[in-house]
């Protein structure tokens, strides 16, 4: 079976859990379509989550796909990115106490890459499923967009990963974190993973992306 890698990031600043890594783990080992997921965490930490992914890429066979997902604090759905830029632009410091500003991910590199995932049939699905769902055009400047920008460099320059497929995926709080600072917006993890489960469905069975608005419900 040929794999899907999975990242998540561990927990950041005050949090003591981040969604993005408890729905990766959850889906460690399902098989979907011929492919089987492989759950890996990064460290929030700007040139150490790119430094696990590359071990993670290099460990067993060429991934068909690799999902990244992080923590979008405040947004009440899921959403694929479209865009990664490159440029890392920290508000705060990372958990390294690394916060760099204005610095390019990839020296040399192209100023963004669009993701390779059909993130318009993903979104389609999802909301088809009653799972709230968007296509968001900014990953920020901070160590997700970091992520996001190094595995599309990776994937657009390294030639035995030309085949592979990848994007990033912003996923809300969980109700846990939203009990902590009434109003934010949150969804139960059964309900992320089982968004994610399409997800990776769709991203593995869709070639072509279908042509429909992709923004926020209402």
């Amino acid at each position: 079976m040929s794999r899907i890698l999975l990242t998540g990031f561990e927990a950041f600043d005050r949090d003591t859990v981040n969604p993005s890594w408890e729905v990766a783990r959850a889906l460690d080992g399902w098989a979907c379509g011929g492919a089987t997921v492989q759950a890996v965490q990064l460290p929030c930490v700007f040139g150490a989550a790119l430094a696990r992914l590359d071990e993670a890429l290099a460990q067993g066979a060429v991934p068909r796909l690799v999902v990244g997902l992080g923590l979008a604090s405040g947004r009440a759905e899921i959403t694929p990115e479209r865009v990664a830029i490159n440029v890392d632009d920290a508000r705060i410091p990372d958990n390294a106490g690394r916060q760099p500003v204005d610095a390019p991910v990839a020296a040399g590199g192209p100023a963004a890459y669009f993701s390779s995932l059909p993130i318009k049939a993903i979104v389609h699905g999802l909301r088809s499923a009653g799972l709230p769902a968007s296509v968001s055009n900014s990953a920020g400047t901070f160590v997700c967009n970091h992520a996001f920008y190094g595995l599309m460099h990776r994937l657009a320059t390294q030639p035995v990963l030309a085949r592979t497929r990848g994007g990033f995926v912003h996923v809300p709080a969980l109700p846990e974190q939203a009990a902590r600072a009434p109003g934010m917006p949150c969804l139960p993890l059964e309900t992320q993973v089982q968004a994610m489960r399409l997800l990776l469905r769709t991203a593995l069975a869709v070639e072509r992306d279908i042509v429909e608005a992709g923004g926020a419900l209402h």
